[in-house]
Formats: C-alpha cells, sequence, structure tokens
C-alpha cells in the first residue's frame, strides 16, 4: 500500500527519471496495477525482465516506488508497487531556472506524446469495446472566452468532479462492487491559444 499520498515533484533529478519513456510507462502500469515484478511489467511494455528490472530500481532511487510485499510463494520475485497515490508536477516549481523548465517541458512533452498513444489505442480497438463503452466515452472540445482567473476556477471544479467519481468508484470497488468497472483515463487539458 501507498506509503503517502500524491507527491509533489519539485527537483529535476526526480523529474527526469520519471521523464524516461519506459520508466513513466512503468510508473503508470504500476498505478493501474497496484503492484507487480519486472516479469510481469515486461510482458505489458515488451521488454526483457533485466531492463525493466533496471529501469524499476532507478524509479526507487528517486523514492517514486517501492518494493511490495510479495503476492506469491515465490521468493525469488521482487514485487513493486509506486510509493505515493500519484504525483504532481507543477510548471511553477521549474521556472527558476532555464535548465529546470527545459526538463519540465521534455517530461510534460513525453507525458502529452503518452496519453495521446493510450487514447489512439483505445481507437484503434474501439470495435471490441461494448456499445455502452463506446457510448460512455467523451471526446470534446470546447473553446471558452476565459480570464487565468476563471480558468484555474474551471479546473479546480473539474478536478473535484474527477476526484470524487475516483474516490468513489475505489470505494465501491472495496467492497465487491467490481462488476463492469474497467480502467478509465480523463485527460485534461485547459491552455489559452491565439488564432
Amino acid at each position: 500500500m501507498p506509503s503517502q499520498e500524491n507527491r509533489r515533484i519539485t527537483d529535476v533529478g526526480t523529474l527526469k527519471a520519471l521523464g524516461h519513456p519506459l520508466r513513466m510507462k512503468l510508473y503508470r502500469a504500476l498505478l493501474v496495477g497496484g503492484a507487480a515484478t519486472a516479469s510481469q511489467l515486461g510482458g505489458q511494455v515488451d521488454e526483457a525482465p533485466s531492463l525493466v528490472s533496471y529501469h524499476l530500481r532507478k524509479l526507487a532511487d528517486h523514492g517514486l516506488i517501492e518494493e511490495a510485499e510479495a503476492r506469491s510463494g515465490d521468493g525469488r520475485e521482487r514485487w513493486w508497487q509506486p510509493a505515493s497515490d500519484g504525483v504532481s508536477i507543477r510548471g511553477a516549481d521549474f521556472r527558476d531556472a532555464p535548465e529546470k523548465e527545459t526538463a519540465h517541458l521534455a517530461f510534460t512533452r513525453l507525458y502529452v506524446d503518452q496519453r495521446a498513444d493510450l487514447y489512439r489505442h483505445y481507437l484503434d480497438e474501439r470495435a471490441a469495446w461494448p456499445a455502452e463503452w463506446n457510448d460512455a466515452v467523451a471526446d470534446a472540445e470546447g473553446n471558452l472566452r476565459l480570464t487565468a482567473a476563471e480558468l484555474a476556477s474551471l479546473k479546480d471544479e473539474l478536478l473535484t468532479v474527477v476526484r470524487r467519481y475516483d474516490e468513489t468508484g475505489r470505494a465501491r470497488e472495496a467492497v465487491g462492487d467490481t462488476e463492469g468497472r474497467e480502467n478509465v483515463a480523463v485527460h485534461l487539458y485547459g491552455f489559452p491559444f491565439r488564432v
């Protein structure tokens, strides 16, 4: 079980450790699955367990993951789990030096690319999902006219709703209400633009 709630990352070293493409996939897989071995994760990301093990140790060196209690009788297996319920990375924490801002931008671009890949994968597999899931999928865009303060307020309200649904779903699952539950990604972007 994670030892801390959402962890705020403020140092470049940890940001770069997580900002590696394979490490980010491994971290996300652990957040979704809870705990796994290098062999199990290697199968999920199509990489050799030895390479996966190396990258897991790098994540652990930065306190992003930790060893988990063994889930099988095989004492040779090393189990890993996230060290927190997730991470929080804010641009404001990396604006005080150009190299920090560059590292944050590289991380953010990778994160956006992996989110887009996840959605593309759903689109490629959409026909395999039941109609009720395809009908429930949200794919929308709004072009609003807001101030920075209004955008911040909108963000806070939307994140509150997302957290409420997450907490409710996890609580129901904890008491055995697992019928029909799937992992659901919700990506939220709100940013200014000019045409």
